[in-house]
This record gives structure tokens, sequence and C-alpha cells, in this order.
């Protein structure tokens, strides 16, 4: 997709041939390479890191003025080695599980807006958002129908061996197994390294950290801080876990009864992230003075633009009154503190639920109540 429009060579190194053979010699794969397609020098390597040494290859083509786009798994090609091995001269692209339309259209299901109120289409719209809160985006999931528990449980522990026992030589893998599921199993809770190392008996807070660290590298999870324009207090307070897919979490959860208000929580932050907004840098949590929680925090440059509660069901008594509180609480707090960088404007205030639509007014402020699924269209 990224090459559609102009000539390009083409080499796919998950072969194995190439394995059987003893490796290959990267001069006879140029020559041949041009012997096939002539005088271009745009190259897509797929699976490169199969080629031993490659980021030694790649920088001498890129020498040799060769533009080039590389693919690979997660342990070989995270940002981290990419900024060591090519200094400045890549831009990363990742690749992550299906968004809900993406979803959508593997399942080969179309939904036209302007007939979205319809009971028929809305019934099996909610059908489908349903399978996608528990079972998640993957897209062996998604377009196979295969069964999500059995294959995503065995995905999340090789992806937990490859990405992080393997790739960095973790003696103790049984420990940061346990922290994997543990965390996993605590998705959209706050968590401390403290408490962390009380409920695993992890010996020091440095390798909780680093065990932490290497999960977020291998994008199992994500970790989450809390607003304050200090950032010592950003640093200090608990951060909240989510999951990179929701099916992860059906996979390895211990409860028999999913929380689907969390569920939903933890694929809005994913979405969030799709959209863009980059964890700890445009995304928080928050808790107002009156420690009042704020799922999320969407900040643009020095201002805070959206504060967003997920909340599955607002029928029970006083629920939406203390959604709209917490969110009005949090609108005046943050539109006062970023007053002197953005004439304190008041943020957009939403809350998303599983089908509830309409708008409250309070204070002064406007509350876009909006079902999960148009908020995934967009609309």
């Amino acid at each position: 997709m990224l090459l559609k429009d102009r000539p390009f060579m083409y080499f796919n190194f998950d072969d194995e041939v190439l394995s059987s053979a003893g490796g290959i010699a990267t001069n006879e794969l140029m020559k041949e390479l041009h012997a096939t397609y002539g005088q271009v020098k745009t190259v897509l390597f797929d699976e490169i890191q199969n080629l031993a040494n490659w980021e030694l290859f790649v920088n001498r083509l890129h020498r040799e003025g060769y533009n080039l786009v590389l693919t690979g798994s997660n342990a070989n090609l995270l940002s981290q080695e990419l900024a060591t091995h090519l200094t400045g001269r890549h831009m990363p692209i990742e690749i992550l599980p299906f968004d809900f339309k993406e979803f959508l259209r593997a399942k080969k299901f179309q939904i036209d807006a302007e007939y979205s109120a319809l009971p028929q289409q809305r019934g099996e719209l909610l059908n489908f958002m349903e399978n996608y809160l528990l079972n998640g985006g993957f897209p062996e999931v998604a377009v196979n129908n295969i069964d999500p528990k059995d294959y995503l449980d065995v995905l999340f522990d090789a992806l937990l061996f490859k990405d992080v026992v393997k790739r960095h030589r973790v003696k103790f893998s049984t420990q940061i197994g346990n922290l994997g599921s543990h965390l996993i199993n605590n998705f959209a809770n706050l968590y401390t390294v403290r408490k962390l190392m009380g409920v695993l008996n992890l010996k020091s807070a440095s390798t909780t950290e680093k065990y932490i660290k290497y999960l977020e590298e291998a994008y199992l999870i994500f970790s989450l801080l809390r607003y304050s324009p200090k950032s010592v207090q950003r640093i200090k307070s608990p951060r909240k876990v989510y999951a990179v897919d929701n099916g992860f979490i059906s996979a390895k959860a211990i409860q028999h009864s999913p929380d689907k208000g969390k569920l939903m929580e933890n694929l809005v932050f994913v979405e969030l992230v799709k959209k863009g907004n980059q964890p700890n840098r445009d995304l928080f949590y928050y808790k107002t003075r009156n420690d009042r929680e704020i799922d999320f925090v969407i900040k643009k440059g020095h201002e805070v633009v959206e504060l967003i509660q997920v909340c599955y069901d607002l029928t029970g008594p006083n629920v939406e009154q203390k959604e709209v509180k917490a969110l009005v609480e949090a609108g005046k707090e943050l539109s006062a503190k970023s007053e002197s960088a953005s004439g304190g404007n008041v943020p957009m205030l939403t809350v998303l639920t599983w089908d509830e639509k309409h708008t409250v007014e309070k204070d002064g402020m406007t509350i876009q109540v909006a079902p999960l699924w148009q908020w995934l269209f967009g609309l």
C-alpha cells in the first residue's frame, strides 16, 4: 500500500530455502534483484530480521542511495533497536490489531449511518460490537473465525516468551509470566510498583520496573500516567494498565463474568492510541481534588481538549449524576489550569455508553452522552 504508485523491488527473507542454504550473499541478492526489476532504487524487504546483521546491510544500501521499507517482528524491529542502528534515518509505523471499522469489514458487514436507527441493523451492529468487545481485533480471530480463547492464550504466551524472555534473556521467566498475567487480569485498574512487588514476591523495584517496560515494548500492555502539570506528581502517582487487545483479556482472565464497563474502557483506550494519541504525552487519566476519577484526558499541545468517561450502563441509581459531576468538576479544574496557555477554554466533555445517546447541561457545561459504536465510527 505504501509503494503502490511507484516501482519497487521486493524480497521476502521468510523462506526456508535461505535457512537451509546457510544464509544468503547480499551482493548476489542485489545483483539478482536488479536483474529482475531493472534500475529501481526502492526496495521492500519482508521479515528482514531473518537476515543476520541486517542493520549493516540496510545501512550500506542507505548510503548507496536506496529507499527502503522493512517489515519484521516486534522482537527484532522495535524502535529502540532501529534508533540504535539507523540513528534517525527511519520512520517507524506501528500496526495494531483491527479497529472496529476494520473488524466489521473483515466480517463483511456494512452499515449506512442513515439507517443505523433501524432495529434490525442496530441489533446486528450491537451483536458485532459485543463480539469485538470480548474477542478483540486480531486478524486471525476476526477473519478466520477460529476459537479466540485458545488462539489468543497461546499467542500471548508465545509473545511473552519470544519478545520478552528470549529477547531480554530473562532468567526468572515464571516471575515475568506471573507479572504479565496479573496485569492483564487487572486491566483498567491502578497499580504501583511497590504493590506489585508485594503481590508477586518480586525482590526489587528496579527489576519490577524493568519487567513492566519489557511487557510494554512487546506491545502486550500499556501504562497510563495521571495528568498533572507537575512532572513529579505524574511520575509518583499510581499508573493505570491496559491490554493491547480485549481478546487477550478474555483469553487470560480468571474471572468468570467479564466486567463489560472495564472492557469498554480498555477498548476506548486502545482506540484513542490508534487515533494517534500517544500515552503519557497526549493521553492521561485524571483525579480531581475531590478524588473523582476521569478515565481519559486528551491534550493537544498545552491545552486539554477533551475529557472522556466510559460507563456501560447509566440507568442505575445516581450513576449518570456521578459521571456528569466528575466531568464538570474536572472540566472546571483543567480549564482553569490551562487558562494562561489557552485562554481558559473548557474541554469537550463526553460519556461513552453501550447504547445511550442524549445531552446533559450542568453548571453552564454541555456533556455529550454517546453510544460506543457511534464514537468508534467517528459519527
